[in-house]
């Protein structure tokens, strides 16, 4: 698969860009989990904005997972044998458009499931059979030096909490709003980040 060209995204267009990803992407299946792509981030989404969490994290927890559809690798499947780094993807395409925290969120969700699994031991217990196999292909519970050092991010408390909101998008049957209720959010995120 040949690297998107993401060359023409602009402030104006980039939650158009969006918006037409979950409409055009968001029924894949979710790496072996109940729900599709869309529901897992509109899920993540929702709890935060019924939670009264900040805007940030709302958009985060709606974005966290975009790098699944801009990767040049492709989608997590079971059968994968090694890691796709959709993180990385995601806050590549995010980073010129959003805030350090947003983009944060979205970079290092993944780290957090593995700083989490070496400094909460009953939070490995609570992941999901896909989310155990993708750990063990992104590098598994940080050893402690990878904890000391992760430890010291500047935005460690929100990347925490979308962390949390990423396990917690994953019901079945949770009835949530489609991306367009959280696309004026999105956009004021936009227009803060570029400048009025």
């Amino acid at each position: 698969m040949s690297k998107p060209d993401f060359s023409t995204l602009t402030r104006q267009n980039i939650v158009a860009f969006i918006g037409d990803i979950f409409e055009r992407c968001g029924d894949e299946e979710y790496l072996g989990e109940p729900v599709t792509m869309a529901q897992h981030m509109l899920q993540g989404a929702t709890i935060a904005e019924n939670n009264g969490q900040g805007d940030d994290i709302i958009v985060a927890a709606l974005l966290h997972d975009i790098g699944h559809f801009t990767s040049e690798f492709g989608t997590f499947s079971m059968a994968d044998t090694k890691d796709r780094f959709h993180e990385e993807a995601g806050a590549q395409v995010l980073a010129e458009f959003f805030s350090s925290v947003v983009t944060d969120c979205v970079r290092y969700h993944v780290a957090a499931k593995r700083y989490l699994c070496a400094t909460k031991p009953d939070y490995y217990k609570r992941l999901s059979t896909a989310s155990v196999h993708s750990l063990n292909l992104q590098g598994g519970a940080m050893i402690p030096q990878e904890v000391a050092d992760f430890a010291r991010m500047p935005n460690l408390k929100k990347i925490i909490q979308v962390r949390y909101l990423d396990d917690a998008g994953k019901h079945a049957d949770m009835e949530t709003p489609d991306f367009w209720h959280f696309a004026p959010m999105v956009q004021r995120i936009v227009d803060q980040h570029c400048g009025d």
